[in-house]
This record gives structure tokens, sequence and C-alpha cells, in this order.
């Protein structure tokens, strides 16, 4: 049995500093994952995503299992091999994206039958399906099958949550592979009393670590903080907890304020690939406008990343202007270093018990 311990090193309120060991390396907490949907982080090597100093990589069930197929990945040595990335990696189940992408779907007590978004080709996902695809595809962390359900439909969650918290039990059963650990998925939308429950719930069942779905879905971010609130008073604090789909610096500085330990959000590319680069201080510029032209400076003077170490706002808009395929490359290069340098510093001040003092000033800024 493959040990995933959890050592929570330092707290300061209910911001912790930790240590998750996995076959592939220690994960050190608070971490921001970027996100790899089809194996591999978009525009960027995992050369460059080592530099920067990225630890854990996210990959998607749902992509994979469609596209090059998660038997082909097993059979090319698995993930880590398949990509060449030698630290740990985290799968989610494909339950998030059978609900937003697939174009028509069908749900029933033993899972969700749907058409794929590339060829409109029929599948079905059941918990089973989802760990198996899972353990093909051989990530250090995956999660449970569950049900994402619109924030605001009472009457939806509830019977969302009954069966996601049938499908955990049974990704529990289905799940053979001791060297990856298996987390279960707390849902319930905005509505306090079913996350109350559903944490509790997920928590019972004796899962290595914990995620936290169905938030950064289209509630508003004081409803996100206070369904946070609520989850994280009732899992245990010796597990490790994971926010899933939440990456603006905003959210992770309240995440971890609440005991979140694992983050992880396609944001950081995704902007990179819109011209936009992110600031330290929650700002975005958008690096197509004209007045960067002539402008010798970096994009944020106080980034140690490699892209403001070598290049100026004039050099990096050029590139967008010419439609070079390295804008994207320099952009995600930079947001990410900078979600990944500020999971970092809050470990620091954490451990250095002067967090909440520093994440005012943060949030202030």
């Amino acid at each position: 049995m493959t040990d995933f311990s959890f050592e929570i090193q330092a707290t300061d309120g209910r911001a912790r500093a930790g240590v998750f060991h996995t076959p592939h390396g220690d994960l050190l907490t608070p971490v921001f994952a970027p996100v790899g949907t089809q194996a591999t982080v978009k525009a960027v090597t995992p050369d460059q995503l080592d530099a920067l100093g990225a630890t854990l990589v996210l990959a998607n069930t749902y992509h994979l299992y469609l596209r090059p197929g998660d038997d082909l990945v097993a059979e090319m040595g698995g993930l880590h091999e398949f990509m060449q990335w030698p630290k740990p990696m985290l799968t989610d189940s494909g339950g998030f994206q059978v609900f937003s992408l697939a174009k028509i779907r069908e749900i029933d007590a033993d899972g969700v039958t749907f058409r794929s978004h590339l060829d409109g080709s029929v599948h079905r996902f059941t918990p089973e399906k989802s760990i198996a695809i899972q353990e093909n595809l051989g990530a250090d962390i995956i999660m449970a099958f569950d049900e994402c359900p619109p924030p605001y439909d009472r009457a939806y969650n509830e019977e969302a949550l009954a069966r996601t918290h049938a499908w955990a039990e049974r990704s529990l059963k289905a799940h053979k592979r001791t060297d990856q650990a298996l987390f279960g998925i707390v849902q319930g939308g905005v509505f306090p009393d079913l996350r109350e429950k559903s944490a509790a719930f997920i928590a019972s069942l004796g899962f290595p670590g914990h995620a936290i779905g169905g938030l950064s879905v289209g509630e508003t971010k004081a409803e996100m903080y206070a369904m946070l609130d609520v989850v994280n008073a009732v899992l245990p604090p010796e597990k490790p907890r994971y926010l899933m789909g939440v990456g603006t610096p905003q959210d992770l500085i309240e995440g971890v304020r609440r005991g979140v330990d694992i983050f992880d959000c396609v944001l950081p590319t995704r902007l990179a690939r819109h011209h936009a680069a992110m600031l330290a201080n929650g700002g975005r510029l958008n690096m197509r406008r004209k007045e960067f032209a002539r402008d010798p400076r970096p994009i944020d003077e106080t980034c140690t990343c490699y892209t403001c170490q070598h290049f100026s706002r004039a050099y990096i808009r050029h590139l967008i202007v010419a439609k070079e395929m390295l804008a994207a490359t320099l952009l995600s290069i930079h947001n990410l270093h900078t979600l990944v340098q500020l999971a970092q510093e809050m470990r620091e001040a954490i451990i250095a018990g002067r967090f909440e003092a520093w994440a005012q000033a943060r949030l202030a800024a």
C-alpha cells in the first residue's frame, strides 16, 4: 500500500501548510495545479512547467477517454510516461465535462449516457467506468464519479446529491490500485444544509482526501466562500482538501484562508491565449493594447518568471499582433508562475505565522 499520508506542518487561523506524500514526490501545500486537459498544459513544455515551479498537473478523464483513449495511454506506460511529467498528477472524474460539454445526456441511478462533443458518438460513464479509465491513466490522485448540478436548483441538487453519494460508494468499491489516492467529492450547490450533509457523508467513507466540487460555476464569490466555510467546518482537518476549478488570485487567498490545500484552474492558460496577463495584485493587462507598443518594461516589474526576466511588453505585444505562437507560451509561463508563486508565498506566510496579516494586505492591493 502506497503512503498517501498528509502532515500539517503549520496553521494560521484556518490556513494550513502541509505535505501530501505521493508516489511521484511530496506535494507542499497550499499548491496550485496547472491544467493539462489533453495530457498537455497548453503552449507549455514539461521543462517549462518544472522551471516555473509547478509540482502538480491535472489531466482530464473525459477528454483523454475520447481521445486518444485511456487504453492507449495505459499501453504507453500511463500519463506520467506518455506526457513526460515526472511529478505528481491528478485526474478528475469526467463528471463535470459530461454535464457541461456532452451534446445530449441521459442520467439514471446507474450512470450517464452521453454523446461525444467531438463526433456525436454515444458513450456511457458509470462510477466503475470512470475509475477504470482513471486507473488506466495512472495519475497519483483520482476522483470519485460525481454529478455537478446547476448551483441554484434546490430540487435538482437534492437528486444529484443522492446520486453523487451513491456513486462515491461505488467508486470506492471499484477502486483497486493502491498507488492512487481516490478523493471523494462534496456537492450541494449553494445550499448550506446540503453542503453540510454532503461533507459529513463523504467524510464518513474514509477517503484519503476530499474535493469540493460545484463551485465557481455561476454562483457569487460571497456564496462560494460561504459554502467553503460550511464544508471545511465538517471535513476532517487531517486530510487534504481540494477546491476544484478555482483559479483567480483572490479565490486562492480566500480558499486558503478557509482551509483549502489544493487548487486547479484553466484560467491562467486560457487568459494567455486571449492575450491577457495576470498580475500578482489580482489585476490583468490586455497585452494587445497599443499603449504597450513601445513599452520597455516587463509585464510585471515584481515578477521573477522567465518571461518577465527576459522580455518587454513591446515584444509580447509584437508577438500577439504578428500572431506568433510564442505569445501564448510566454504569457502562459507568466500567468502560471503568478499562481504557483502565490501558493508558495501563502505557504511561507503560514509557516511564519503571519498569513492573516499577509492576506489582508494582499487583498487590499
